[in-house]
């Protein structure tokens, strides 16, 4: 059986360091279009497995604490694509 809660801590270590590292990268004036794309993709992705994450710890019985955790890390990631699409929407204009 998986360990939710540990899965949740290396989760939410991995989005702090992405809330600190994609600023960064949108931020850089050499950031080609196609970079931006296979950014969006990959925190696309991430959300989507957050929401995952989170509907397997609510399925499991975890406190509500454990629970918001896990909304939150989804809220981050979905954040953090929808500053990128920002990004590649100005980058088309």
């Amino acid at each position: 059986m998986s360990d939710w809660i540990e899965i949740l801590k290396e989760q939410t270590a991995d989005g702090d360091q992405m809330s600190r590292e994609v600023p960064e990268m949108l931020a850089n004036p050499d950031i080609s279009e196609a970079q931006v794309k296979t950014l969006f993709a990959a925190l696309e992705k991430q959300a989507d497995f957050a929401e995952k994450l989170r509907l397997a710890l609510e399925k499991f019985g975890h406190d509500f604490p454990i629970i918001k955790a896990a909304e939150r890390l989804e809220e981050r990631y979905a954040d953090l694509a929808a500053s990128v699409a920002e990004k590649l929407k100005a980058m088309r204009k």
